[in-house]
């Protein structure tokens, strides 16, 4: 390996020594006109710029008696491993996610060769969504040996720190659904309030969801595959009774994606004049009127936590 630093002196005799980095070219003086101190420290400044350099291909020497691709396999691997094992909903959320631009920084980047100024400048130029994902993706090459020891410690991660969420009110309510002009918005917006369910979950209600007998809405979330079953009063019947008797109970607002789903509600609360709220709010406002009518504090916690 070729010497990264050199010495030089100046003057011909009895000069000062100085050390020229091959790389910058910055010249630096060693403060002795000894060579032999003077070649003492070159040499410990060259064996510093070697040994990192050498561990890293014994380290690499040792793992691929183990795993032939360690050495070539990148971070853009391991994030279409992690995807291609994600479904639905998840899935969707997490190929929004990667395609973030502070990704970039190690996409192509060795996982074996990765430090934690590298993890830090991913951090630094994205989102809280970013945060959250590369905690992850680390913990994902963890589990799966691609990687030896974690780049940044649990404890050294920075603070995820969330927007402030509040329940949607019920005038607030009722200034978004009477700003929609959209019919099926509107309705749905009501199904909402009265259920508390995740706006996907809303969206894919059918008519056979609802046992009318009974008064009674059950259907299965989408995203934990556990069954919800929801007895509803005369306010609700009375939405529901402007629904189709068949089929989807939404069938132009099933159709588009959460994201779709979001944004026409986020125009409807700008024309209201209603602020700090998303369709999640719904879940927040279903679970504060459960604590006030007393149910067991659990049951509101975990309406909330089961979408968080």
């Amino acid at each position: 390996m070729k010497n990264r630093f050199r010495l030089i002196q100046r003057g011909l005799r009895g000069g000062t020594f100085y050390c020229v980095d091959s790389e910058t070219g910055r010249r630096e003086s060693l403060g002795t006109k000894d060579s032999d101190e003077a070649a003492q420290i070159v040499l410990a400044k060259n064996q510093s710029v070697r040994q990192p350099a050498l561990s890293l291909q014994m380290a690499k020497a040792f793992l691929s008696a183990t795993d032939d691709a360690l050495a070539q396999r990148t971070w853009q691997q391991a994030i279409d491993t992690l995807v291609e094992a994600k479904h639905n909903s998840t899935k969707a959320r997490w190929q929004r996610a990667v395609k973030h631009a502070a990704f970039d920084r190690i996409r192509q980047r060795p996982i074996i060769e990765t430090h934690a100024e590298h993890f830090l400048a991913v951090l630094k130029a994205g989102t809280v969504s970013t945060n959250q994902h590369l905690r992850q993706l680390q913990n994902f090459a963890l589990d799966l040996n691609w990687l030896p020891r974690p780049i940044i410690p649990r404890r050294q991660w920075p603070r995820i720190r969330y927007h402030d969420r509040r329940a949607i009110t019920r005038s607030g309510h009722e200034k978004v659904v009477a700003a929609d002009p959209n019919a099926e918005r509107r309705l749905f917006y009501e199904v909402a309030w009265h259920l508390g369910a995740s706006q996907t979950d809303i969206a894919l209600l059918t008519a056979d969801n609802i046992d009318w007998p009974a008064r009674v809405i059950s259907f299965q979330r989408l995203k934990t595959r556990q069954p919800c079953i929801v007895h509803f009063g005369d306010s609700l019947a009375a939405v529901l009774e402007k629904l189709p008797t068949q089929g989807l109970l939404f069938p132009a607002f099933s159709k588009l994606r959460e994201g779709h789903r979001s944004t026409h509600f986020k125009r409807a609360c700008k024309k209201a004049g209603v602020q700090g709220v998303t369709l999640h709010s719904y879940r927040y406002a279903w679970a504060e009127r459960a604590r006030i009518a007393g149910y067991p504090e659990r049951f509101p916690n975990a309406m909330i936590a089961a979408n968080a």
